[in-house]
């Protein structure tokens, strides 16, 4: 009887299928797998390790924008060659008689153009091609992992001597390639993450109500694998930085006498017993920025997979 009254004092409109019941369930279902957002910012703030790196990446950053702005010039001789490091100079100087700290500093200028843009692009590609991959499934699904299978099979020097010999050493060279590089992997865990999130009620609530493919995709599927998302594209810019670094070192971006690091660690790797600073300084901006990046996208996935 109580059932029979219940379905009498309905809505005859709701109950005459199912398919609102979906709606309401799926809506309230994918409200719930949200959790709130300022809570997982202050759990980040919380941990020691975010905070030490963010303000690592922070200092870098400042130091790649505003170098010029407190005066430091990077290329000016000082007269005092394979100078100790001292009050007057702080990191020594170098065999032309530069100021390391001055050439450290401007020196996370070209690393931090290249690292950030190039994440950027692999993560807008990867992302893309991810979310469609895992949304539409079946031919077109094999078409792309097929074809991530291929890039991700390439060696990763070997595709960059090629693109950098056929296409020149610039920033902008680098940064293609780099997003290139980088976007298969991003697209496979993104795909992974869809595929998941596919199986969910708000996904069939969305198609029940007659949302289009493309809303889905991004208004529905994106903000919810936009964590996995956010990770990869932090764990881009660190590698992106390493592998910029690595060109450099190689000879095959930056040109002297560009304060870059990695061919600042080139030009000085013969000093390394006679004067340590001019290797050791340039070493340790490029671990310090890839270290506390990588740390930062490890405090990212164990905070906000919870």
């Amino acid at each position: 009887m109580a059932l029979t009254e219940a379905v009498r004092g309905a809505d005859p409109e709701a109950i005459e299928d199912g398919e609102t019941d979906a709606v309401a369930t799926g809506i309230r279902r994918r409200s719930a797998s949200r959790p709130p957002r300022p809570r997982r910012w202050v759990a980040l703030l919380r941990r020691p390790t975010f905070v030490i790196s963010a303000v690592i990446v922070l200092f870098w950053v400042a130091a790649a924008v505003g170098w010029r702005l407190v005066g430091l010039d990077p290329f000016a001789d000082s007269g005092a060659r394979l100078s100790p490091p001292s009050a007057e100079h702080w990191f020594g100087t170098d065999r032309i008689g530069r100021d390391v700290f001055a050439r450290v500093l401007a020196g996370a200028e070209p690393a931090l153009l290249v690292g950030p843009f190039g994440a950027a692009l692999a993560t807008a590609l990867g992302s893309t091609l991810g979310l469609i991959a895992g949304y539409r499934r079946g031919w077109v699904d094999q078409l792309f992992m097929r074809g991530f299978d291929v890039f991700l099979t390439l060696p990763t020097l070997i595709f960059l001597l090629v693109i950098v010999g056929a296409f020149g050493g610039s920033p902008l060279t680098i940064i293609v390639a780099v997003g290139i590089l980088f976007a298969p992997g991003i697209a496979r865990i993104v795909r992974a993450a869809v595929l998941v999130e596919m199986g969910k009620q708000y996904v069939t609530s969305a198609r029940v109500q007659g949302e289009s493919a493309s809303r889905i995709v991004f208004r529905e599927l994106l903000p919810n694998v936009w964590p996995q998302v956010l990770v990869q594209a932090t764990l881009s810019v660190a590698g992106a930085i390493f592998i910029s670094s690595s060109l450099s070192f190689l000879g095959l971006a930056s040109a002297p006498p560009s304060p870059d690091w990695g061919l600042a660690v080139n030009e000085n790797r013969t000093y390394l017993q006679a004067a340590w600073w001019t290797l050791a300084f340039p070493t340790l901006a490029i671990a310090s920025l890839v270290v506390s990046i990588n740390l930062l996208a490890d405090n990212f996935r164990e905070v906000f997979r919870r």
